[in-house]
């Protein structure tokens, strides 16, 4: 069984919805086994509004969220790449293992369509942790 938390990596172009959420979700709800980072290949000016709301149900703290680049990630290696779904120009970034998540941009859809991509997050979160130290 791992015992050493695994240094994640969630990655789009924008760093300001799917990314953020997941950089949220882990850090909120899986950092005994996780260190989070989240970054973009072309960093928007802010974090997203709803994604923001949504953290905050959570009991995320938001107030310092802000979209980053891959040159503002500390200089570490990331046993996890995971991309959230942006084709083409997804960011490629140096890691053990990848991921392509397939998560569709629906960051104009209503907030409850927001929620639910909270919770696909967490879930597909909670995957990678049961792989990495309950099997």
């Amino acid at each position: 069984m791992k015992k050493e938390k695994i240094k994640i990596l969630f990655a789009c172009v924008e760093n300001s919805f799917r990314s953020q959420l997941a950089e949220g979700i882990a850090k909120r709800y899986f950092s005994d086994y996780m260190e989070a980072y989240s970054a973009g290949s072309k960093p928007a000016q802010n974090v997203n509004q709803k994604a923001k709301e949504v953290l905050e149900e959570i009991g995320f703290d938001t107030t310092l969220l802000k979209p980053k680049g891959f040159f503002d990630l500390p200089d570490i290696e990331f046993d996890y790449l995971v991309t959230m779904g942006c084709k083409e120009v997804c960011p490629i970034f140096p890691s053990k293992k990848s991921l392509n998540w397939e998560l569709e941009d629906i960051k104009d859809q209503p907030i409850e369509k927001i929620r639910e991509l909270r919770d696909t997050i967490k879930n597909k979160i909670e995957r990678i942790i049961d792989e990495e130290f309950k099997s």
